[in-house]
C-alpha cells in the first residue's frame, strides 16, 4: 500500500522518471503550479500553513525514501524529486513573503520594463537560484550530499539550497532597490 502512494509522492507523479533532467523539471513544475495559483487569485498565500504543509511534506519524505530505498539503485536517486519540490518552495516563499514595495516603487518611478513582470522576474530569480545551488553544491550543502545517503540526507541538501535561493533572492532584489 505504502509503494502506491509513497511512489507517485516521491516522483511527483511521474516526474522524476523523466529521463533529462527530471530535477530541473520538478522544480519548474513546482513554479508553475504557485504561479498559476497566483495568478488566477484561487490562492491568497497564508505563510503559516504553507510552512506546516511544508514541514508536513518534508517530514513525510523522509520516511517515504527510507521505507522505499529498496525500489532505487541508488542512495540518492535521480527518480526522487520532491526533495527539489521542498526546495522550490522553500525558495518561492522568498518572492511572496519579502517585502519589495520599495523596489516595485523605485521601478515604477524609473518606469521600469521590469514592473509589469515583476512577480514573473522574482519567481524565475528564485527558480535559477534554487537549481544553481543544488546542482553545484556550496558548503555544507556537498558535506550533507556526501555523508548523508538516507531520507534526511536526500531531502535535507535541497532544503539548504532552497535557504540559500531564498536568502540570494532577498540579498539581490535589496542590491536592485539600493541601485534604482
Amino acid at each position: 500500500m505504502i509503494d502506491k502512494i509513497g511512489l507517485p509522492i516521491l516522483t511527483m507523479f511521474g516526474i522524476g522518471y523523466f529521463k533529462y533532467a527530471p530535477g530541473t523539471l520538478a522544480s519548474l513544475v513546482t513554479c508553475l503550479i504557485y504561479y498559476f495559483l497566483v495568478i488566477t487569485d484561487n490562492f491568497v498565500p497564508n505563510y503559516n500553513y504553507i510552512i506546516i504543509i511544508l514541514i508536513v511534506i518534508l517530514i513525510y519524505s523522509i520516511i517515504l525514501i527510507d521505507k522505499l530505498a529498496y525500489k532505487f539503485k541508488k542512495k540518492d536517486p535521480n527518480e526522487i524529486v520532491i526533495d527539489e519540490f521542498i526546495g522550490q518552495w522553500i525558495a518561492i516563499l522568498s518572492v511572496s513573503y519579502i517585502p519589495t514595495v520599495g523596489l516595485l516603487l523605485s521601478l515604477m518611478a524609473n518606469q521600469s520594463v521590469l514592473v509589469p513582470y515583476f512577480f514573473e522576474f522574482k519567481l524565475m530569480l528564485a527558480f535559477i537560484l534554487f537549481r544553481i545551488f543544488d546542482i553545484l553544491k556550496p558548503f555544507p550543502i556537498n558535506i550533507i550530499d556526501k555523508k548523508m545517503k538516507n531520507g534526511l540526507g536526500v531531502v535535507l541538501d535541497d532544503t539548504v539550497a532552497g535557504i540559500y535561493a531564498a536568502i540570494s533572492v532577498f540579498v539581490i532584489l535589496k542590491i536592485i532597490s539600493l541601485w534604482l
